[in-house]
């Protein structure tokens, strides 16, 4: 099955630290359990462990925006060279901590934006690896089991831009009706069972 880049946003309170000469951003890129509602009767959650394999197998970057030619920090696991990213999974959710560059211009402007509280949204760029559904009164509750984390990126708009709630939607819908052809062939394998029988 082919699984599209999906990105989840969470308005974050990140902050900056500094020490000697080091200065980082960090901040929680995801929070496990808690629910955003992507758009009217469709709510998302991302599960504890959903990021287990990540942390111990990708290449993750931090970007500034999503943007692939912003890159703020790298982080490689099993410490395979110098991380100027750290990631680590706790109770709360996924936290991270970028060594920014003081020689680059644009990541010091992004430092001193956080600083100033002008920036502090976050989100991560993933593929479901694994999901489930549930419907409930209120509408489709979407949970994600297993994400394949490529990035996380400190954001200037910390809420989902309406092309990524169509694409949402639309991967979403495609969801739906697979579940839905799964079922209609289940059904239809029983009653050719039943007619055999009978």
């Amino acid at each position: 099955m082919t699984v599209n880049k999906r990105q989840s946003y969470l308005a974050s309170k990140l902050s900056t630290r500094a020490e000697a000469e080091d200065k980082y951003i960090e901040g929680y890129f995801a929070v496990f359990e808690q629910e955003t509602e992507l758009w009217d009767g469709c709510f998302e959650k991302i599960a504890r462990g959903a990021f287990d394999n990540s942390i111990k197998n990708n290449d993750i970057r931090c970007l500034f925006n999503h943007d692939s030619g912003f890159v703020l920090g790298r982080f490689m696991p099993n410490g395979m060279r110098n991380n100027t990213l750290s990631l680590k999974v706790d109770d709360y959710g996924l936290f991270g901590s970028v060594k920014i560059n003081t020689s680059d211009t644009q990541a010091m402007d992004v430092y001193a934006r956080v600083e100033r509280g002008d920036i502090s949204g976050c989100s991560f760029g993933f593929n479901p690896i694994k999901e489930s559904y549930e419907e409930k009164d209120d509408g489709w509750h979407w949970t994600v089991e297993e994400a394949d984390t490529m990035e996380v990126s400190i954001c200037t708009f910390p809420a989902y831009p309406q092309t990524e709630i169509q694409a949402r939607q639309k991967d979403f819908e495609q969801s739906q009706k697979r579940n839905l052809e799964q079922r209609k062939q289940e059904l239809k394998n029983r009653l050719e069972n039943l007619k055999k029988w009978h």
